[in-house]
């Protein structure tokens, strides 16, 4: 039987590598080839002889147990320098101990500056002040609410930060400490997941008591997007942002209904009190009449009469001039009246423009996931009333992390808007875009099968290839990979967009900038 030649013995050795799943280091590489070729092994460094000697050594002092855990380390990195130096510095250490009945024995030498010693300890000083600084980092995620656990903290970074560490004492601080980490960050979690839930029931009772407020929805269900998880900083800067211009103009458009409100109170109290004068006016009016009547029967000659009719004149232009102020006046109030009235339509309309605001995301002005929500509600309801096609496209930006750290956040927010111009221009009138989360955004296409769905993101990808981003001198690129899927009868919008999210993972797995249907 002929030898092997070494570039069969290699194929085998790797073909042997994945059959028995080892990891391809060198160590298991040189097993296999010399088990394939049939030539005994030879190891360059004695890693596991040297682990047998290490096991060997006493570790009575804190010196020695730091020296061995060094020289533990080396051999696992198959550094004969890092074990020359912890041996040598493990036997420095060792002579510091003195043997039985033999106490009168000289203290060891200091090590020079150049010994391997210092230079293992000063790497051991350095790890522990690294860990050290690892917690303190980690530290204000979890609160100052646990006073022990403060403590401990403080004692164990003090005793991390000694010149002379007891490594088998932090390891036993390091580990009561780990176990009490846990406990403080499963009690932080459960915080802050029953502080989202209560906040939601809040937020729910408002609304509740609020049914007849409608701008006050809005507002609403821009918190409670707001405050689900996945939380970040950024889009709850954005939540806050808006919030905030919706408050400034809902406070604007209450100021000014009040106002009309109470013009409209005083309005009708003084119709009441012209309303009263005019009773009394009349009332007067009438009893003069009265009185000139019966002045008249009595009267015997026109002398007489003469003064009665002159009174009776009098009374009435007084009462006719009375009578053309009230009713100017009124007709005035009135005037009012019907102005304020147009003035509470506008306010109305206004406060309901704000509401609708929170249903839109304030980077692209496209529909966000509440406004998607809705959105897909009334297209699937025209889906089971005309019996006709509907497509979801999810698309996802390509590479769009890559643009972020190149270029910065303010270019990335650019190209989202640029995807966001072009998606409408080449969109159809009756179709729905909005952004889903992130790089990602839904294309809600009603009268459209599947087929025609998966051409019509094609044909957006071959817009922005020609209508390419610009950021200052530099022509940026953008692609996308996307998944359309069509509802199936009887299924929900939420699973046609799941099917859709897992179409486009696997035309980004499939080499990304491409189209897949579900």
């Amino acid at each position: 039987m002929s030898e092997k030649k070494p570039f069969e013995i290699a194929r085998e050795t790797l073909k042997q590598l994945s059959v028995r799943k080892l990891a391809p280091t060198p160590a298991n590489y040189e097993d296999l080839y010399s088990e394939v070729s049939g030539v005994p092994a030879e190891h360059a460094f004695p890693a596991e002889r040297l682990r047998s000697i290490a096991q060997e050594l006493p570790a009575r002092t804190p010196g020695q147990q730091r020296q061995k855990g060094l020289l533990d380390s080396a051999i696992g990195q198959l550094n004969w320098d890092g074990v020359k130096a912890a041996l040598v510095a493990y036997g420095d250490c060792s002579a510091a101990v003195p043997a039985q009945g033999n106490a009168s024995l000289p203290p060891p030498s200091v090590p020079s500056p150049g010994n391997g010693s210092l230079t293992a300890q000063s790497v051991a000083t350095e790890f522990l002040e690294q860990v050290a600084r690892l917690i303190e980092y980690a530290l204000p995620a979890l609160g100052n609410d646990d006073a022990r656990f403060t403590e401990q903290t403080e004692t164990l970074l003090k005793a991390m930060r000694q010149p002379d560490a007891d490594v088998l004492a932090l390891k036993r601080m390091l580990g009561n400490f780990g176990s009490r980490l846990s406990f403080a960050a499963e009690d932080q979690a459960e915080i802050r997941g029953t502080l989202l839930k209560l906040l939601h029931l809040i937020i729910a009772n408002i609304g509740e008591l609020s049914l007849d407020d409608r701008w006050l929805q809005g507002q609403i269900d821009a918190l409670l997007l707001a405050s689900s998880p996945p939380l970040t900083l950024r889009r709850l800067d954005d939540v806050e942002r808006r919030l905030k211009d919706v408050i400034f103009k809902q406070t604007e458009a209450k100021g000014r209904a009040f106002e009309a409100q109470e013009e409209m109170r005083h309005m009708l109290a003084t119709f009441i009190v012209r309303l009263s004068q005019m009773t009394e006016s009349t009332s007067a009016f009438h009893g003069r009449m009265e009185e000139s009547a019966r002045r008249m029967e009595q009267a015997k000659t026109l002398a007489e009469i003469a003064p009665v009719l002159k009174e009776v004149v009098t009374a009435t232009r007084s009462m006719a001039h009375d009578s053309l102020h009230v009713r100017d006046e009124l007709r005035g109030m009135r005037e009012k009246a019907q102005a304020n009235e147009l003035e509470l339509v506008k306010l109305h309309e206004e406060l309901d423009r704000v509401s609708t605001q929170a249903r839109h995301d304030p980077l692209t002005g496209t529909l966000n996931r509440k406004g998607l929500d809705e959105a897909m509600e009334r297209e699937v309801a025209n889906v089971r009333r005309k019996e006709s096609p509907l497509c979801v496209a999810l698309l996802d930006i390509d590479n769009f992390k890559r643009l972020n750290d190149r270029l910065g956040h303010a270019v990335g927010d650019g190209a989202l808007v640029h995807l966001t111009v072009v998606t409408r221009e080449a969109m159809r009138p009756q179709d729905t875009l909005a952004r889903y989360g992130g790089e990602e955004f839904v294309i809600l296409m009603p009268d459209t099968p599947l087929a025609s769905g998966v051409e019509a993101m094609t044909r957006l990808q071959r817009e922005l290839t020609r209508r390419f981003f610009l950021t200052g001198s530099e022509k940026v690129f953008i692609t996308f990979s996307a998944g359309v899927a069509q509802l199936a009868q009887d299924e929900a919008g939420a699973d046609a967009t799941k099917r859709a999210d897992r179409a486009m993972y696997l035309a980004k797995r499939a080499g990304k900038n491409r189209v897949l249907g579900a």
